[in-house]
């Protein structure tokens, strides 16, 4: 049985947490995908009109920054994922297009301005854990695949059987991991450090991601963790709606 679980040590340190899984089976990805990119253009509108230019006095980025901090990241170097993509956005003006999986999330991200990420399922090696790591671990960059580290000990990494999937909590991601066009089974994270005040916006990134992943899935589940609700069951979540 394949598990998502946020070790204690992590719950502790992060009390209010509270990470959404959304699981997508049967996900097409090799297709276009029009009504994203007609989201994603209405987006970059806004942002060449200046929406996005005060992106780093956002209450929620600045929520992740301090979690960064507490764990040991400095948020100027290494990003939280939601702050890369806002600052790219609002600098460019433009998001990249990676595959239909993703631009969605990158969309839901941006938009709702609530850290989203995947991994395909089918490359996890048994389950996935939040958890600080201890440096022996060892992570392999997305898209450098010669590339090894190891994180930094009492950083915030999500894991598997097989290695580490996430740097600084949800920096950058695992190549082994990645979702691409051929990706079926997928697993989404969203998340947030203060539940209390920012789990409206989160509902709503849920809400939104899981309407839209519908359209293209056979079967989409949510699983809610918390400090409280430390674990969950991710494997074959999904069943058709």
């Amino acid at each position: 049985m394949t598990r998502l679980v946020v070790a204690d040590e992590v719950c502790a340190a992060f009390a209010d947490l509270r990470i959404d899984a959304v699981v997508a089976v049967g996900f097409e990805g090799t297709k276009p995908w029009p009504e994203v990119e007609e989201r994603l253009a209405a987006l970059e509108a806004r942002a060449r009109a200046g929406e996005f230019a005060a992106e780093e006095d956002d209450p929620h980025i600045a929520s992740w920054h301090a979690a960064y901090r507490a764990f040991g990241t400095n948020p100027r170097r290494q990003r939280p994922s939601v702050h890369a993509l806002r600052r790219r956005l609002a600098r460019s003006g433009r998001l990249p297009r990676i595959s239909p999986a993703v631009d969605c999330y990158n969309l839901v991200s941006a938009t709702c301005g609530v850290p989203v990420g995947a991994f395909d399922l089918q490359t996890v090696a048994g389950g996935i854990t939040i958890r600080f790591a201890d440096g022996s671990e060892v992570f392999t960059p997305l898209g450098e695949p010669d590339t090894a580290e190891n994180p930094r000990p009492g950083e915030v990494i999500y894991t598997d059987a097989g290695g580490v999937l996430t740097r600084h909590w949800n920096h950058r991601d695992a190549d082994h991991t990645k979702v691409t066009e051929r990706s079926s089974e997928i697993i989404f994270v969203l998340e947030t450090v203060d539940a209390s005040a920012f789990g409206t916006q989160l509902d709503e990134a849920t809400g939104t991601l899981v309407s839209l992943l519908r359209t293209r899935s056979r079967g989409v589940a949510v699983r809610r963790l918390t400090a409280r609700q430390r674990s969950a069951s991710i494997a074959a979540a999904a069943q058709k709606p």
